[in-house]
This record gives C-alpha cells, structure tokens and sequence, in this order.
C-alpha cells in the first residue's frame, strides 16, 4: 500500500527539493543543486518565519512533491489575510498522477484553516501545462504578473 505525507520539509530534505526545482529548463538555468548553501540560508529563514510553511510531500517515504506556502496580511478586501503558493514541484517520475492537485489542495485547505480569504499564485508565462493545471483545480487567470531582477 502506497503511504503518502504532507510535512513539514527538514533540512534533510533540501537536497531533493533543490533537485526538483532545478528538474526543468527554467530551474535549471537559475538554480545550483551542487551547492546548497545559499538555500539552507534560506530554509533557516523559512523554518524561523510563522507566516511560512515548507512543505514536501512523500510517498512511500521519498520526497515526490513540495511547495511553499505563505499567509500575508494586507489592508485590502477589507484587511484580508491572503496566501501565496509558490515553488510547486512534483518530481518528474511522479508527474501526471494527481499528486500535484493534492498539494495544491492541501494548501487550499491548510489557507482556510488559516483564515486566509484568498489563495493566489504566480507561474511563468511560458508554463502553459501549468496554466490549464491550476485553471483545472478553479485558480483564475485574473491579474498580469510583473518581475524586476535585483
């Protein structure tokens, strides 16, 4: 029987997260699995922040999945709290079997449960499977995304 997990991630799982985000044309272009320093920089900053959660998701005790969730407050829709999902990957041997909308679910619910009163995300322009993905589990395509490199 197939166990399947959301966790929290643990530094022992950056190693396949950073994997999985480097496992596609964009990330790799943008991210060093060979060296992971700079991200347990940020996993401690992660780890330490209440508004965020790091999750991975395992199936059979190997992490196939993981996304990044954060809750920002904000004075507008009436001072609502709102959560932004990024970083959503699925390994590539497991995509195409559901587990993606599973963590997309899980943070959809885990937004409520939080008293979020929206749940937004941004994907690069070029990922159009990912476009019809999150359209498919009732994500809208309201707003136009813009990025400035610091």
């Amino acid at each position: 029987m197939t166990v399947l997990d959301i966790r929290p991630a643990t530094i022992d799982d950056l190693p396949a997260i950073v994997a999985m985000l480097a496992d596609d044309p964009l990330g790799a272009a943008r991210e060093s699995p060979e060296d992971l320093t700079p991200y347990r920089t940020a996993f401690e900053q992660l780890a330490t922040d209440p508004n965020q959660r790091l999750v991975v998701l395992s199936r059979d005790g190997a992490v196939v999945g993981t996304l990044q969730l954060t809750f920002v407050p904000g004075l507008s829709r009436r001072g609502a709290l709102r959560s932004i999902i990024e970083a959503v990957r699925v390994h590539a041997a497991a995509r195409g079997t559901g587990l993606g909308a599973q963590l997309i679910e899980w943070a959809i619910e885990e937004s409520r449960r939080h008293g979020c009163g929206l749940v937004q995300l941004t994907t690069d322009a070029t990922r159009t499977d990912a476009h019809r993905f999150y359209e498919r589990l009732g994500f809208t395509p309201s707003h136009v995304g813009f990025k400035l490199a610091l």
